[in-house]
């Protein structure tokens, strides 16, 4: 495990806002809500395998945490199962972040034979280059890019304002689409300058600012307009952090801290309305 600046601040928001969003679920919810015991433990495991996530040094222990984090986001977004349309939209975050996190799997086990060593913070100092680390890469940016929803992997966030609100809050602004730009972050350091990297994150980064701002324009439900606007802030940020430079690093920390604040913020508004 590793507990740095940049943990830190992520363990910030992801403990943080957790608290705050459950102590909105207190209100949110009646007495009478089924299956409201669970949904708080699911809320609360969520909250405790995100932490993991962001202090694992480890890229195995990283992915265990970050495949819990998909059943637990599944069976959240899922909360009210007798509707279809909940359903279909579990299932289909579920299928696209299981497999961006497979993909992902492979990746990290070429990184780490390619290093000897498993422990992020030394695949970042050594590196490797070649066709082979370059592969490696693209396989995990695939993973972090569809746990952020970055276009073209963007379509099951809209989907996932099925749940309710207080999931959206927390889960779709402040913890889990942020783990991909924890990892993008982590990784800029060492690999921003690889053949690869450049045209994938910034590229799509901004692609998905640009498309998502668009369609948020065109959407009349307000947590349609949410969805999208996040999908377009999440683009904006894996651009920002996947340049690589300490300058970009903090402008992209300090948007992540902003985002998180104001958009669970505007989720719970849109929640009370």
């Amino acid at each position: 495990l590793r507990f740095d600046a940049l943990a830190s601040i992520m363990c910030l928001l992801v403990l943080g806002i957790g608290s705050l969003i459950l102590l909105y679920c207190s209100r949110y919810f009646d007495d009478d809500e089924p299956r409201l015991g669970l949904f708080a433990a699911e809320m609360v495991a969520f909250a405790g395998v995100m932490f993991g996530l962001v202090v694992s040094d480890n890229m195995l222990l990283l992915y265990t945490f970050w495949e819990l984090t998909t059943v637990l986001s599944f069976l959240l977004v899922g909360h009210y199962a007798e509707r279809a349309s909940s359903r279909r939209a579990a299932t289909q975050a579920l299928l696209v972040t299981t497999a961006g996190g497979l993909a992902m799997l492979v990746g990290i086990i070429i990184l780490g034979q390619m290093v000897g060593s498993y422990n992020l913070s030394a695949v970042v100092e050594a590196a490797p280059h070649g066709w082979l680390a370059g592969v490696a890469i693209v396989l995990v940016l695939i993973g972090a890019l569809s746990k952020s929803a970055v276009v073209p992997l963007h379509f099951w966030l809209p989907g996932a304002m099925a749940a309710p609100t207080p999931v959206s809050g927390y889960l779709h602004a402040a913890a889990m689409v942020k783990a991909g730009i924890y990892l993008v972050a982590r990784l800029a350091p060492g690999f921003a300058d690889s053949a690869a990297w450049r045209p994938i994150v910034i590229g799509l980064g901004l692609a998905s600012m640009i498309l998502a701002g668009w369609r948020a324009f065109r959407a009349f439900d307000l947590k349609l307009i949410l969805a999208f606007g996040t999908v377009s802030q999440l683009g904006f940020l894996t651009a920002l952090v996947g340049i690589g430079s300490r300058e970009a690093a903090l402008a992209g920390l300090t948007m992540v801290i902003a985002h998180a604040m104001f958009k669970a913020c505007l989720f719970m508004v849109v929640g009370v309305i």
